[in-house]
Protein backbone atom coordinates (compact mmCIF):
# COMPACT_ATOMS: atom_id res chain seq x y z
CA UNK A 1 0.00 0.00 0.00
CA UNK A 2 1.40 3.56 -0.97
CA UNK A 3 2.94 5.21 1.95
CA UNK A 4 -0.26 8.25 3.00
CA UNK A 5 0.93 11.96 2.04
CA UNK A 6 0.27 14.22 4.71
CA UNK A 7 -1.50 17.64 3.87
CA UNK A 8 1.81 18.89 3.90
CA UNK A 9 3.13 17.28 1.22
CA UNK A 10 0.08 18.04 -1.12
CA UNK A 11 -0.51 21.57 -0.82
CA UNK A 12 2.25 24.24 -0.79
CA UNK A 13 -0.38 26.53 1.85
CA UNK A 14 -0.16 23.59 4.42
CA UNK A 15 3.26 22.98 3.68
CA UNK A 16 4.08 26.77 4.70
CA UNK A 17 1.56 26.63 7.54
CA UNK A 18 3.42 23.71 9.25
CA UNK A 19 7.06 25.24 8.47
CA UNK A 20 5.06 28.48 10.45
CA UNK A 21 4.09 25.70 13.14
CA UNK A 22 7.52 24.39 13.30
CA UNK A 23 9.08 27.76 14.00
CA UNK A 24 7.00 28.84 16.64
CA UNK A 25 7.14 25.64 18.20
CA UNK A 26 10.97 26.13 18.16
CA UNK A 27 10.48 29.63 19.51
CA UNK A 28 8.65 28.86 22.79
CA UNK A 29 10.83 25.79 23.21
CA UNK A 30 14.24 27.99 23.10
CA UNK A 31 12.19 30.99 25.07
CA UNK A 32 11.66 28.45 28.36
CA UNK A 33 14.63 26.09 28.02
CA UNK A 34 17.63 26.53 30.41
CA UNK A 35 20.04 25.48 27.82
CA UNK A 36 23.13 27.82 28.08
CA UNK A 37 23.92 28.81 24.30
CA UNK A 38 27.10 29.96 23.49
CA UNK A 39 27.25 33.87 22.57
CA UNK A 40 30.78 34.98 23.47
CA UNK A 41 33.35 35.89 20.38
CA UNK A 42 37.26 35.95 20.91
CA UNK A 43 39.52 37.27 19.07
CA UNK A 44 42.40 35.63 21.38
CA UNK A 45 42.48 32.44 20.07
CA UNK A 46 43.13 29.22 22.24
CA UNK A 47 46.11 27.61 21.56
CA UNK A 48 45.38 23.69 20.96
CA UNK A 49 44.32 22.51 17.48
CA UNK A 50 41.88 19.86 17.75
CA UNK A 51 40.70 19.18 14.22
CA UNK A 52 41.59 21.48 11.08
CA UNK A 53 39.24 20.59 8.01
CA UNK A 54 38.83 22.01 4.83
CA UNK A 55 36.06 21.87 1.61
CA UNK A 56 35.95 22.86 -1.62
CA UNK A 57 33.19 25.75 -2.28
CA UNK A 58 32.05 25.60 -5.87
CA UNK A 59 31.96 22.13 -6.52
CA UNK A 60 30.05 21.43 -9.95
CA UNK A 61 27.16 19.35 -9.08
CA UNK A 62 24.74 17.48 -11.87
CA UNK A 63 21.66 18.97 -13.21
CA UNK A 64 22.45 22.70 -10.71
CA UNK A 65 22.73 26.13 -11.74
CA UNK A 66 26.24 27.13 -10.80
CA UNK A 67 25.04 30.77 -9.99
CA UNK A 68 23.62 28.59 -6.92
CA UNK A 69 26.85 27.33 -5.97
CA UNK A 70 28.52 30.96 -6.64
CA UNK A 71 25.67 32.25 -4.47
CA UNK A 72 26.49 30.45 -1.64
CA UNK A 73 30.10 31.26 -1.25
CA UNK A 74 28.74 34.95 -0.29
CA UNK A 75 26.53 33.24 2.22
CA UNK A 76 28.68 31.00 3.71
CA UNK A 77 31.36 34.10 4.14
CA UNK A 78 28.41 36.29 5.86
CA UNK A 79 28.00 32.92 8.23
CA UNK A 80 31.27 33.14 8.79
CA UNK A 81 31.28 36.47 10.51
CA UNK A 82 29.12 35.32 12.93
CA UNK A 83 30.57 31.90 13.92
CA UNK A 84 34.21 32.73 13.88
CA UNK A 85 35.92 33.05 16.99
CA UNK A 86 33.07 31.73 18.75
CA UNK A 87 34.11 30.56 22.86
CA UNK A 88 31.78 27.38 23.88
CA UNK A 89 32.66 27.32 27.83
CA UNK A 90 32.36 24.33 29.56
CA UNK A 91 28.20 23.40 30.12
CA UNK A 92 27.45 25.29 27.41
CA UNK A 93 25.86 24.68 23.73
CA UNK A 94 26.08 25.98 20.61
CA UNK A 95 23.11 26.40 18.31
CA UNK A 96 23.83 27.42 14.58
CA UNK A 97 21.07 29.62 13.90
CA UNK A 98 21.23 31.17 17.25
CA UNK A 99 25.05 32.26 16.45
CA UNK A 100 24.16 33.15 12.46
CA UNK A 101 20.60 34.44 12.67
CA UNK A 102 18.20 34.52 10.26
CA UNK A 103 19.75 34.55 6.44
CA UNK A 104 17.69 37.50 4.65
CA UNK A 105 18.19 39.45 1.47
CA UNK A 106 18.43 42.47 3.17
CA UNK A 107 21.62 41.17 4.82
CA UNK A 108 23.26 40.61 1.59
CA UNK A 109 22.66 36.67 1.42
CA UNK A 110 21.38 35.20 -1.96
CA UNK A 111 19.54 32.64 -3.33
CA UNK A 112 21.40 29.40 -3.07
CA UNK A 113 20.73 26.06 -3.29
CA UNK A 114 18.03 24.62 -0.70
CA UNK A 115 16.23 21.21 -0.34
CA UNK A 116 12.71 21.51 0.02
CA UNK A 117 11.16 18.44 1.07
CA UNK A 118 13.64 16.39 -0.61
CA UNK A 119 14.40 18.25 -4.09
CA UNK A 120 16.99 20.46 -4.84
CA UNK A 121 15.52 24.10 -5.55
CA UNK A 122 16.74 27.84 -4.51
CA UNK A 123 16.15 29.91 -1.46
CA UNK A 124 17.79 33.14 0.42
CA UNK A 125 20.54 31.78 2.26
CA UNK A 126 21.21 28.86 0.72
CA UNK A 127 24.02 26.61 0.91
CA UNK A 128 24.84 27.12 4.90
CA UNK A 129 24.88 23.34 4.81
CA UNK A 130 28.39 23.14 4.06
CA UNK A 131 29.08 25.80 6.97
CA UNK A 132 27.02 23.08 8.98
CA UNK A 133 28.68 20.02 8.09
CA UNK A 134 31.62 21.72 8.35
CA UNK A 135 31.22 21.81 12.04
CA UNK A 136 29.45 18.96 12.75
CA UNK A 137 32.65 17.40 11.01
CA UNK A 138 34.92 19.10 13.71
CA UNK A 139 32.72 18.07 16.24
CA UNK A 140 32.54 14.32 15.50
CA UNK A 141 36.46 14.65 15.82
CA UNK A 142 36.43 15.67 19.52
CA UNK A 143 34.94 14.53 22.56
CA UNK A 144 32.27 17.48 22.61
CA UNK A 145 28.04 15.96 22.34
CA UNK A 146 25.72 16.42 19.45
CA UNK A 147 22.23 17.04 21.01
CA UNK A 148 20.58 18.05 17.94
CA UNK A 149 21.22 17.07 14.32
CA UNK A 150 19.12 16.22 11.29
CA UNK A 151 20.91 13.36 8.31
CA UNK A 152 20.41 14.49 4.62
CA UNK A 153 18.03 10.92 4.12
CA UNK A 154 18.83 10.91 0.58
CA UNK A 155 22.01 10.57 -2.09
CA UNK A 156 21.17 13.64 -3.94
CA UNK A 157 24.26 14.21 -6.06
CA UNK A 158 27.45 11.99 -7.28
CA UNK A 159 30.30 12.43 -5.24
CA UNK A 160 32.40 15.45 -6.53
CA UNK A 161 35.92 15.63 -4.62
CA UNK A 162 34.44 14.79 -1.26
CA UNK A 163 36.64 14.64 1.45
CA UNK A 164 35.25 12.99 4.19
CA UNK A 165 32.55 9.59 5.00
CA UNK A 166 29.16 9.58 2.94
CA UNK A 167 26.14 10.96 5.00
CA UNK A 168 28.43 12.49 7.35
CA UNK A 169 26.67 15.77 7.03
CA UNK A 170 23.58 17.50 8.45
CA UNK A 171 20.48 19.72 7.31
CA UNK A 172 20.25 23.20 8.98
CA UNK A 173 16.62 25.18 8.01
CA UNK A 174 16.06 28.25 10.21
CA UNK A 175 14.85 28.33 12.91
CA UNK A 176 13.50 24.76 13.48
CA UNK A 177 15.81 22.30 11.70
CA UNK A 178 19.10 23.29 13.95
CA UNK A 179 22.52 21.89 14.74
CA UNK A 180 23.50 21.71 17.67
CA UNK A 181 26.37 20.84 19.96
CA UNK A 182 27.27 20.73 24.11
CA UNK A 183 30.50 21.16 25.41
CA UNK A 184 30.56 18.63 28.29
CA UNK A 185 34.05 18.83 28.57
CA UNK A 186 35.89 20.80 31.37
CA UNK A 187 37.61 22.92 29.06
CA UNK A 188 36.48 26.04 27.04
CA UNK A 189 36.81 25.58 22.64
CA UNK A 190 36.79 27.68 20.02
CA UNK A 191 35.86 27.67 16.32
CA UNK A 192 37.43 29.17 13.63
CA UNK A 193 35.83 29.49 10.06
CA UNK A 194 36.83 31.72 7.02
CA UNK A 195 37.73 31.18 3.23
CA UNK A 196 40.32 30.92 1.41
CA UNK A 197 41.76 29.61 -2.32
CA UNK A 198 38.35 28.63 -3.35
CA UNK A 199 37.77 27.00 0.35
CA UNK A 200 36.17 27.05 3.66
CA UNK A 201 38.47 26.32 6.00
CA UNK A 202 37.23 25.23 9.83
CA UNK A 203 39.09 24.68 12.85
CA UNK A 204 38.41 23.83 16.60
CA UNK A 205 40.36 24.97 19.30
CA UNK A 206 40.96 24.33 23.01
CA UNK A 207 43.08 25.27 26.11
CA UNK A 208 44.56 21.74 25.97
CA UNK A 209 45.06 18.72 24.26
CA UNK A 210 42.22 16.37 24.96
CA UNK A 211 43.26 12.67 25.96
CA UNK A 212 41.96 11.35 22.89
CA UNK A 213 41.97 11.37 19.50
CA UNK A 214 39.52 10.57 17.30
CA UNK A 215 39.63 8.47 13.12
CA UNK A 216 36.88 8.35 10.97
CA UNK A 217 35.84 5.46 8.58
CA UNK A 218 33.56 4.77 5.93
CA UNK A 219 33.05 0.73 5.53
CA UNK A 220 30.67 -1.53 3.47
CA UNK A 221 30.80 1.64 1.06
CA UNK A 222 28.15 -0.18 -2.24
CA UNK A 223 25.16 0.99 -4.43
CA UNK A 224 22.18 -1.56 -4.65
CA UNK A 225 19.05 -1.72 -6.69
CA UNK A 226 15.52 -2.23 -4.67
CA UNK A 227 12.88 -2.13 -7.34
CA UNK A 228 13.36 0.75 -9.48
CA UNK A 229 15.64 2.76 -7.26
CA UNK A 230 19.11 2.69 -6.16
CA UNK A 231 20.13 3.15 -2.46
CA UNK A 232 23.63 4.05 -1.39
CA UNK A 233 24.98 1.89 1.42
CA UNK A 234 27.75 1.85 4.14
CA UNK A 235 28.55 2.11 7.64
CA UNK A 236 30.14 5.17 9.02
CA UNK A 237 32.76 4.17 12.06
CA UNK A 238 34.77 6.24 14.97
CA UNK A 239 37.24 5.38 16.36
CA UNK A 240 39.31 7.04 19.29
CA UNK A 241 43.04 6.34 19.75
CA UNK A 242 44.82 7.61 23.21
CA UNK A 243 46.98 10.67 22.44
CA UNK A 244 50.13 9.53 24.72
CA UNK A 245 50.80 6.41 22.56
CA UNK A 246 48.01 6.07 19.70
CA UNK A 247 46.83 3.08 20.96
CA UNK A 248 43.38 2.25 19.98
CA UNK A 249 40.44 2.38 22.63
CA UNK A 250 37.22 2.25 21.50
CA UNK A 251 35.16 1.46 18.01
CA UNK A 252 31.87 2.57 17.32
CA UNK A 253 29.03 2.47 15.00
CA UNK A 254 27.82 6.26 14.57
CA UNK A 255 25.73 5.91 11.12
CA UNK A 256 24.27 3.49 8.84
CA UNK A 257 23.39 4.55 5.60
CA UNK A 258 20.96 3.58 3.68
CA UNK A 259 19.75 6.46 1.52
CA UNK A 260 17.72 6.75 -1.74
CA UNK A 261 19.79 8.05 -4.64
CA UNK A 262 18.14 11.23 -6.40
CA UNK A 263 20.49 11.55 -9.36
CA UNK A 264 20.55 9.59 -12.87
CA UNK A 265 21.18 6.10 -12.34
CA UNK A 266 23.79 6.28 -15.30
CA UNK A 267 26.07 8.01 -13.16
CA UNK A 268 26.78 5.48 -10.63
CA UNK A 269 30.12 3.94 -11.03
CA UNK A 270 29.03 0.28 -11.97
CA UNK A 271 32.23 -1.08 -9.88
CA UNK A 272 30.23 -0.15 -6.62
CA UNK A 273 26.99 -1.66 -7.47
CA UNK A 274 26.42 -4.29 -5.56
CA UNK A 275 24.15 -7.58 -6.94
Amino acid sequence: MPKRKLFCEINPFFYRLSVIKQKSKRFFKDLFSRERIAKHHSCTLLPNTVKRHSSVLVRRLHNVDLSLQENKVTNILLAAERINGIVIRPGETFSFWKTVGKTTAKKGYKEGLVINRGKVSSGVGGGLCQMANMIHWLVLNSPLTVTELHHHSDALFPDERRRVPFGTGTSVHYNYVDYRFKNNTDQPVQILVHCENGELIGELKSEAPFPYYYELTEEDHHFKREGDSFYRNSKVWRTSFDAKNGTPVKKELILTNHSLVMYDHSLIPKEQIRE
